[in-house]
């Protein structure tokens, strides 16, 4: 596939970084590449995942950066504003999620999402989010999992979209404590689902959002919740 990886150049331009930062941040082992005839490549998925990570241990201000660097990313393309009360639909929220162990909970997750008619195959994305967490579990240390597969899956969904479902008591997730709210992130291509995943973080560190949230009745609560506090960002 052409393109497939970056070079130097095309991923500073892609970071908003110089090659010559790219270099040295690749030197010493901060980006994940390799040499080919002397010259740096990084693998695109290899790229998005330590993108990934690195949004899951930024604050509020270096998730604001982080937003910016993918708008900026593509200047050609048109980006439409993220809006989780659009991609967020009443119907793909579950209060409560009624699932006790890893397995039922991206089962149940997946199933929900299907619900909407916006996920196709429930099964095959299932199993790509089993197989993602099995490599690198999305738990994080304030109890919430951004479940999704290692990679956008465009051709079973029809547009991108999120799922929620809150369990009310908390279940091992593979995280360092237990896991009682789960988001599937259900993405279309690669950028759409950096930029969902940097603004969810963000709506995750506002102050009091995942009391709130844990607090919501229903459905209907939750989506309230989760658009006045977006608006807020």
């Amino acid at each position: 596939m052409p393109h497939a990886d970056f070079d130097t150049d095309r991923l500073a331009a892609y970071l908003h970084l110089t090659p010559q930062q790219v270099n040295r941040l690749a030197e010493r082992g901060k980006l994940p590449g390799r040499k080919v005839g002397g010259a740096w490549r990084f693998a695109k998925a290899e790229i998005h995942h330590w993108f990934e990570r690195r949004i899951g241990l930024c604050d509020e201000g270096e998730l604001v950066v982080v937003e910016k660097t993918l708008e900026r990313s593509a200047p050609n393309e048109h980006h439409e504003d993220i809006s989780f009360a659009d991609l967020l639909p009443v119907k793909a929220i579950a209060i409560p999620l009624n699932a006790r162990t890893r397995t039922s909970i991206i089962t149940a997750m997946t199933e929900l999402a299907a619900a909407t008619g916006m996920l196709w195959d429930a099964k095959a994305m299932a199993r790509a989010v089993k197989k993602r967490e099995d490599m690198h579990p999305t738990a994080l240390e304030n109890g919430v999992a951004l479940m999704h597969p290692r990679r956008p899956m465009a051709k079973i969904l029809g547009q991108p979209f999120l799922a929620l479902g809150c369990t009310g008591s908390g279940i091992p997730f593979g995280g360092s404590v237990l896991t009682d709210v789960f988001f599937l992130i259900c993405s279309t291509e690669e950028r759409g689902h950096l930029r969902m995943l940097a603004r969810l973080s963000r709506l995750l560190t506002s102050r009091g959002f995942l009391d709130a949230l844990r607090d919501a009745a229903d459905a209907d609560a939750a989506h309230r919740l989760i658009g006045d506090a977006e608006a807020k960002l």
